[in-house]
């Protein structure tokens, strides 16, 4: 099974944004990890965060094992960073360094008379999984479409994205709806 780019394994408890806890790991020297204390802080994508973006992104992509043209990853980060056509993300951030990425749509619905949010994409780099980083972003999404007015926020993943779904688990209720693509 691939590495989770959402989720990982928890550790040791440190101070994150809400007061909760979020601990970052790195290996030492024999292998195992280790926690390294951190603030992070969630905020909207801005224009500067391209290259360090760039790296989150194409790290989801090969998660997902999909290929995307340069024009379309440019749009992609042009529409998020200027919140364009219902377009918005956040980026997790220690320091100078960008840990992780969420991307959400708001949309109109035909079964509702105000709008959905689509949390499209989310990614972790691995040295920040199973600290909090991932539960932050979705946060940060729900805050945003409730501000925007939209009823409801909804995703999908992978059937063996495990480590993922078990976040979902805690943070929504999943429904009985099965995706197809034409």
């Amino acid at each position: 099974m691939p590495p989770d780019p959402v989720h990982g394994i928890g550790g040791p408890e440190t101070r994150r944004l809400d007061g909760r806890s979020l601990a970052r790991h790195e290996h030492d020297t024999a292998g195992r990890r280790r926690p390294i204390s951190w603030p992070v802080v969630i905020r909207p994508i801005a224009e500067g965060d391209w290259d360090r973006w760039r790296v989150l992104w194409e790290g989801y992509l090969r998660f997902y094992r999909e290929e995307l043209p340069e024009a379309t990853t440019m749009v992609t980060f042009e529409r998020l960073w200027r919140r364009t056509e219902g377009l918005f993300g956040f980026v997790a951030t220690s320091g100078d360094e960008l840990t992780g990425l969420v991307h959400a749509l708001v949309h109109p619905s035909t079964w509702s008379t105000s709008c959905y949010c689509y949390l499209e994409d989310l990614f972790v780099a691995e040295p920040a999984r199973g600290t909090g980083v991932a539960r932050e972003l979705i946060e940060a999404v729900a805050d945003e479409a409730a501000t925007r007015g939209a009823q409801r926020v909804y995703w999908h993943t992978q059937e063996f994205n495990g480590p993922a779904r078990s976040l979902y688990d805690q943070v929504a209720r999943r429904t009985s709806f099965i995706v197809y693509e034409r």
